[in-house]
């Protein structure tokens, strides 16, 4: 997106770098990476990053000043999860932003969940050691260090707690894709990750098998995605509703309430207008100006750009609420590359320690109608990357074509 950099970078890249640079994670994983990871970092003007990480805190705080949207929210929780002794905030936040026809942020979603904070750094330094990336660049915004990155990161997940009785908590964790932050979250905290079906509960408190002694667990860094766990009908040996003896680092309900569910309350100019399915009028008769998504799913799962009006018509009424319209938003491609031109999405990364603070970024490259590896297969240079960021480069981007 810097010109010059991005020149450098292209005239300069060769096929062995991207072998090294995939090399070294299967070296520090133990096994190949489990999503496409593209062939180039992304080189962002630092202030256009600030200006997403501002964009989105004031959305969130908007969110929370609301009334009305802070009980619908916790109304919209399913009531067999809802977990006590809820955080007034959340702990984690990830908002993520495309670039539009003018170069303008504009949000695709909101979520109150943890994403790859562990991995993240690992992926930067594997980029940043095969192509010999700039060291004057950071992959942090917000004048963090590897340092303090880290710490902060502890203080969210362990807290004041040994290690060794904080888990990462998920569904078949050595199954998922994104089973290499686990590995990283590991290596980092010392807090490893334990299949939600396996903990083993006693009373009011929750144990798990750590080398072949029952352990106490006093924090759970949640990684269930409930979506999951209604899709496969699991059984898990504890009740979400009931006041156990545990901390969460990042509290279940903000996965219902700050999330897709969240985007038709938002006031903002880089929110695209969202309504409710069961309450679109006129947005329901041109559907194909607008971009269907369910709820509370994850990964892209369900989203259906430009829909048809039989698409819609399909939803049954009684489960119309648990989708919404959001207005289509034509985001530019603004990185050059061997095969055209390539569309962006920055993922910006929170933690709501002291303040909702800006600590990382993902990004994802695609030319397909989607960012999801289902709308990119069988291309090269898409898939997740990270971003090294300039304090000296400007929002100047690129025209498609033009290096």
């Amino acid at each position: 997106m810097i010109r010059w950099r991005r020149r450098q970078f292209n005239s300069s890249w060769t096929p062995a770098q991207y072998a090294r640079f995939l090399a070294l994670l299967e070296r520090r994983f133990g096994e190949p990476n489990q999503f496409r990871l593209s062939e180039t970092p992304i080189f962002l003007p630092a202030a256009l990053v600030g200006r997403m990480a501002r964009y989105g805190c004031e959305m969130v705080e908007q969110l929370l000043a609301n009334p009305e949207y802070q009980r619908a929210s916790r109304e919209a929780i399913p009531e067999r999860y809802r977990v006590p002794r809820e955080d007034p905030t959340p702990l984690f936040v990830q908002a993520d932003f495309g670039l539009d026809e003018n170069l303008e942020p504009k949000l695709v979603e909101i979520q109150g969940f943890p994403s790859l904070y562990a991995y993240q750094p690992v992926l930067a330094d594997a980029y940043r050691e095969a192509f010999a990336i700039d060291s004057g660049l950071s992959a942090l915004p917000d004048g963090l260090t590897d340092a303090t990155y880290s710490a902060g990161l502890r203080e969210a997940i362990v807290g004041k707690h040994d290690p060794e009785t904080v888990v990462l908590l998920e569904i078949d964790p050595w199954n998922q894709k994104t089973r290499h932050d686990f590995t990283a979250t590991e290596q980092l905290l010392g807090v490893r990750a334990v299949d939600v079906r396996a903990v083993e509960r006693r009373g009011r408190g929750l144990y798990y098998d750590r080398d072949g002694r029952p352990t106490p667990i006093r924090r759970i860094y949640n990684r269930v995605i409930v979506d999951e766990l209604e899709r496969r009908r699991m059984a898990i040996p504890f009740d979400y509703r009931d006041d156990m003896d545990v901390e969460w680092a990042g509290h279940p309900n903000w996965f219902f309430r700050l999330s897709k569910f969240s985007l038709p309350y938002l006031d903002h100019p880089a929110a695209p207008e969202a309504r409710f399915l069961h309450e679109a009028g006129a947005a329901a008769r041109h559907p194909e100006d607008y971009v269907l998504k369910p709820l509370y799913s994850f990964a892209g799962l369900g989203v259906v750009v430009g829909p048809s009006a039989e698409q819609i018509r399909e939803i049954p009424e009684e489960q119309r609420p648990n989708y919404l319209l959001q207005k289509r938003v034509n985001f530019r491609p603004v990185v050059e590359t061997p095969f055209g031109p390539t569309k962006i999405e920055v993922r910006i990364m929170y933690l709501w320690q002291d303040r909702l603070r800006p600590v990382n970024t993902i990004l994802r490259m695609g030319r397909g109608a989607q960012m999801g590896v289902d709308h990119n297969k069988a291309m090269e240079w898409v898939g997740a990357s990270a971003a090294f960021l300039d304090p000296g480069g400007d929002d100047d981007l690129p025209v498609p074509g033009q290096l």
